[in-house]
């Protein structure tokens, strides 16, 4: 595992396996960043040129490995680039791409600007980030280790930056790990377990409703999502609390263990890649544990809508209505608009807590891919602070997300003949919107709401990227954490 410290040792002389450096780029080449010049002075000052010869020129995220030669006790120097400016995000990406690079070494040791608390964290977040890996299921023995010892050489060198960084950090690692771990060993139940131990270790409370407890409950639709497979589905509520705490908030997560559409059935090439679809209720309780061992001044309570979406003679059907939570009634136009019938039903669940806020987060819609990409979230709200709100926290966490309308004309797109509404609308455009409005209908009056879609961010079908690696990205924890985090200050 992973250990991240802060030193204000000399980078010189520093004894570790390979040293990281940031430079900024200018008109005259790269230059060594803030923390780097002595650096640059036991190469007698000619380092940026030795990188510009090789072609560094100090872009953001650009890398160059460059053996000393004895000029420092580090037997290999690591550039990595930031740009003419870096803030924090940039700088927890050139740490996490700098670390990735350098998977199978054993120590590493950064040297970026840590001006501030923030820069420091930032520093070392990025560099346990990028430290990630996922080898559970590797027999060939291929894959390298990630750095094992990570050191911010760092003038602040304060324990509480690099155990907020662990903890943030751990957070996130978890939620990536349950996101890249096979359907086959993560089913509703298990999903449940493992939610029972990990928060019940973090000082949670922890509550599972199994499938005969949601029917008797009237959770319709989990149970009509969950009913065409063999593992059933389950509830899990999740609650920290604190003694002085002022506010509330409750976090809803998607929690699809595998989605093949149901009898709606998805094409092969969408289905690949569905083990995500649980990333939602993933980043809930990675957030809930995170936020119980930084113990802000706040109560959480977090649900994990967990089914499983398969086809076989008990699926639910096309037309089919069903009860919600709520008491309204549903009609099921497509199988595969599965996520929002588990989220109705937490939704409505979460309201009885009377929280300040409800905020649910979901692998939604592929809609949400085409507008923003992979890497943007959706977000829309019922306020317009609240939605404003929670894509600053994302912004300040370095999770990319963009505020997105409800706009009214697409109620009517809902309406069913037979039911309260339908769960999708016949027209594609706008159907993030529209996701948006179905789930909007069982939030209760006068509670505030937001809803994050992040279908594209919670899992990289590309290549790594900073401090992202290919697969589960954890995305959107960081900003929950965040919410919790601020409105313990308010």
């Amino acid at each position: 595992m992973t250990t991240v410290r802060l030193n204000s040792a000399d980078p010189v002389s520093f004894d570790t396996d390979a040293l990281i450096v940031g430079f900024r780029s200018g008109p005259e080449g790269p230059r060594p960043a803030k923390g780097a010049e002595s650096l640059d002075a036991a190469f007698g000052g000619r380092l940026a040129a030795s990188l510009t010869a090789i072609g560094f020129s100090g872009k953001p995220g650009e890398l160059a490995k460059v053996p000393v030669f004895g000029a420092l006790a580090a037997p290999l120097l690591v550039a990595v680039g930031l740009g003419d400016s870096a803030d924090a995000e940039a700088l927890r990406r050139a740490a996490g791409a700098a670390v990735r690079s350098l998977a199978g070494t054993a120590r590493a040791a950064l040297v970026l600007p840590t001006e501030s608390a923030e820069e420091a964290e930032a520093v070392a977040l990025g560099a346990l980030l990028g430290a990630y890996g996922f080898s559970r299921y590797r027999t060939n023995g291929e894959s390298k280790e990630p750095v094992g010892d990570l050191t911010v050489l760092s003038s602040d060198g304060s324990d509480e930056i690099a155990g907020r960084a662990t903890v943030l950090a751990e957070s996130v690692t978890l939620v990536r790990d349950l996101v890249n771990t096979p359907p086959s060993d993560l089913w509703p139940a298990k999903f449940a377990e493992i939610a029972e131990q990990r928060g019940g270790e973090a000082g949670l409370t922890v509550e599972v409703l199994d499938d005969k407890q949601l029917k008797d409950g009237g959770y319709g639709g989990l149970i009509g999502v969950g009913q065409g497979s063999a593992n059933p589905p389950r509830l899990v509520r999740l609650s920290y609390s604190h003694p002085e705490a002022t506010k509330t908030l409750a976090f809803v997560g998607k929690g699809i263990t595998f989605d093949s559409g149901g009898l709606s059935l998805k094409p092969s090439a969408s289905m690949d890649w569905m083990k995500s679809d649980m990333g939602g209720a993933g980043a809930v309780l990675g957030a809930l544990i995170g936020i119980a061992r930084l113990a802000p001044q706040v109560n959480v309570v977090g649900y994990l809508c967990l089914a499983e979406n398969l086809p076989s003679g008990t699926a639910q059907r096309p037309s089919d209505v069903i009860h919600s939570y709520s008491g309204k009634t549903v009609e099921v136009l497509d199988t595969d608009a599965e996520g929002r019938l588990v989220l109705m039903d937490g939704i409505a669940r979460a309201a009885e807590d009377s929280p300040d806020l409800i905020v649910d987060v979901a692998t939604l819609t592929g809609a949400q891919i085409v507008a923003l990409g992979w890497r943007t979230a959706g977000v829309m709200a019922n306020d317009d602070a609240v939605r404003e709100l929670v894509v600053e926290v994302a912004g300040a966490a370095g999770e990319g997300a963009w505020g997105m309308p409800l706009p009214e004309e697409l109620r009517k797109g809902l309406d069913s003949p037979i039911a309260d509404i339908a769960n999708l609308q016949p027209e594609r455009w706008g159907s993030m919107l529209a996701a948006g409005i179905f789930l909007k209908e069982f939030v209760p009056d006068g509670v505030r709401w937001a809803h994050i879609d992040m279908a594209g961010p919670a899992f990289n079908k590309g290549e790594p990227h900073g401090y992202t690696p290919k697969g589960g990205t954890g995305a959107i924890t960081r900003t929950l954490i965040g919410l919790a985090e601020r409105h313990a200050s308010i």
